[in-house]
């Protein structure tokens, strides 16, 4: 599947600050989207039906999978997420860039549907400022960290197969590194060949 838009996908072990750093991102480049993902887990905080995710019992999202509408899901902590076959598809093919928050697993799965899709590794500076941010959030019992902790470990043991690898030390750094990668993504001989067809056909390049 080769489409015009460019798509991107940002994984990182929880807590690590994936969320934040898309959305100062979004607010940076107008010409990204980003793709809501579905999950079987309740909402925190303030997040909406719709706009962080698509919140759905997990035996709605277990039938939507069976119906092959998802290109990739994937069980995190004990929750269901997956990534809309059809919302992906139409973004990409009208020319939108995307940008996508997943797991490792459902990042990789998605390398070997869109050949050209660049996938992004948020690491921690340091296990300590990990566990530090973990514990910043204030409603995340020891037990849950401990998990998170050591979920992190095989996650980050991925970052090896990812595109590429931002640290989030200094926020506005790591989100000046998302930015950059985008840039350089869209000026590539491939990308350009996608998006300025013409041009292209009209200089004869292949």
């Amino acid at each position: 599947m080769d489409y015009p838009g460019n798509l991107f996908v940002v994984a990182a072990p929880s807590g690590t600050g994936k969320s934040s750093l898309v959305k100062a991102l979004l607010e940076l480049d107008a010409r990204l989207a980003v793709s809501v993902s579905h999950t079987s887990r309740a909402p925190r905080g303030q997040e909406q039906h719709g706009r962080e995710y698509w919140f759905v019992a997990a035996e709605e999202f277990r039938t939507m999978a069976g119906r092959g509408e998802f290109f990739e899901w994937a069980e995190v902590h004990g929750n269901l997420y997956g990534t809309s076959r059809a919302g992906i598809e139409s973004r990409l093919r009208g020319g939108e860039d995307v940008v996508l928050e997943i797991d490792y697993q459902g990042a990789l799965q998605i390398k070997q549907l869109f050949a050209h899709a660049v996938l992004i590794f948020i690491l921690p500076p340091s296990w300590d400022e990990l566990r530090l941010r973990l514990n910043r959030r204030g409603d995340t019992e020891p037990e849950v960290i401990a998990r998170r902790m050591a979920a992190a470990r095989v996650e980050v043991a991925q970052a090896s197969k990812f595109d590429f690898v931002v640290v989030n030390a200094v926020f506005d750094t790591a989100v000046f590194d998302l930015k950059a990668i985008v840039h350089a993504q869209r000026l590539k001989y491939a990308a350009q060949r996608r998006n300025r067809s013409a041009v292209f056909q009209a200089l004869d390049l292949p």
